[in-house]
């Protein structure tokens, strides 16, 4: 294998699939990238065995052929060299390294089969469904804070994608709960999303997605199966991964659906008064008491060792008093997902949990469990 490739474009290629290696693997050829050179371009390969990363670039090819070779070390290697460039990789038989040349830089990197690289099978996925890229940024960046990282209740280590029908609509949309919060945002279904499964794909997983998605052209193609999902991002990246196996739970039940008690404010004055206030709390508990009257909502965090703190915020709220305790840090990245200057909140009473609406985007719903305080 012998080809010829401008720095920038390697170093993006390898960018888009080196994160998918794992630092530590007891599997050596996980560590290494698939070089695969092939006419006028050559592609990159990277997996850890459930989830594929493929991307492309443009190379002036003289000997075709495939190799892999650490994965870190080479992007690492092509990060710190020149902009513009040029950047020589080859590789024959006679000698078991990878030889890597730009300008008076030269570096020998150790390789093994290509042969030996597994490659993730595509069978069983459905047909193609053409998503508009800033959708799908959306209903990942509005749901993907509440995906749980504990590891005991693994379904819930993913983002649920599945379509539900309401009034007479199809609609695609993005789940994630920890059991202490739930997000929810959805969009009008693309065409031919109808009858295709719901998956629960894994956090690692949609961290990358939500990456390649910033290269990505105006659609993303996605195909689902019940145990994968894949991703066409422009002209050359890809994406495949096996999804959770299990059962996400049944989260319509716990959206409340009467909650009467409304409280408008603005979103930014509280979520910097929630902020400074938790300044003081316990750090396992980080519990905010809001006591709510007509007009106004006090915010108390009480600690026994560093004292106490009080503020008070201006709110739009008629009803009767009443008191209720929630997490600091869950209320805070509710907040920072508003988009809107008022932030929506719908109480029922202290022990129920309390529905957050962005006045801004319908298509988005918050869930969040109270606390005693």
């Amino acid at each position: 294998m012998k080809l010829t490739i401008e720095r920038a474009a390697l170093l993006k290629a390898l960018g888009h699939v080196q994160s998918v290696v794992e630092r530590r693997n007891t599997i050596p050829i996980l560590s290494n990238v698939l070089l695969s050179a092939d006419r006028e371009q050559v592609s990159f390969s990277a997996t850890d065995l459930d989830m594929e990363i493929i991307d492309e670039g443009m190379a002036q090819v003289d000997v075709p052929g495939q190799i892999t070779a650490p994965a870190q070390t080479l992007y690492e290697i092509v990060r710190k060299l020149p902009d513009g460039a040029d950047v020589s990789l080859s590789f024959n038989g006679d000698d078991p390294r990878l030889q890597i040349q730009a300008g008076r830089s030269k570096f020998n990197l150790p390789v093994l089969p290509a042969g030996d690289f597994p490659v993730m099978s595509s069978d069983g996925l459905s047909g193609r469904i053409s998503v508009d890229t800033g959708d799908l940024i959306r209903l990942i960046d509005k749901t993907r804070f509440a995906i749980s990282t504990e590891e005991t209740r693994y379904y819930l280590n993913g983002l649920y994608l599945h379509t539900v029908v309401e009034g007479g609509e199809t609609k695609l949309r993005a789940v994630a709960t920890d059991g202490h919060r739930l997000a929810l945002a959805e969009m009008a279904a693309p065409e031919g999303t109808a009858g295709t499964p719901g998956v629960i794909v894994p956090r690692k997983t949609i961290n990358e997605i939500r990456r390649l998605l910033d290269d990505a052209g105006e659609n993303v193609e996605l195909q689902l199966s019940p145990q994968k999902v894949r991703l066409e991002f422009g002209r050359a990246a890809a994406l495949t991964s096996k999804v959770i196996d299990g059962s996400f739970p049944d989260y319509v039940r716990v959206i409340p659906k009467d909650n009467a008690k409304v409280l408008l404010v603005d979103n930014s004055l509280f979520a910097k008064a929630v902020d400074r206030v938790a300044t003081i709390s316990a750090e396992k508990s980080r519990s905010v008491k809001l006591a709510v009257e007509p007009g106004k909502v006090i915010l108390t965090v009480r600690n026994m060792e560093a004292g106490q703190a009080v503020e008070e915020v201006e709110v739009d709220y008629d009803g009767e008093p009443f008191e209720i305790g929630f997490n600091a840090r869950y209320l805070l990245d509710v907040c920072g997902q508003i988009g809107a200057e008022t932030a929506e909140f719908r109480f029922a009473d202290p022990a129920s949990p309390t529905l957050v609406l962005d006045p801004a985007d319908p298509g988005v719903r918050y869930v969040l469990m109270p606390l005693r305080v």
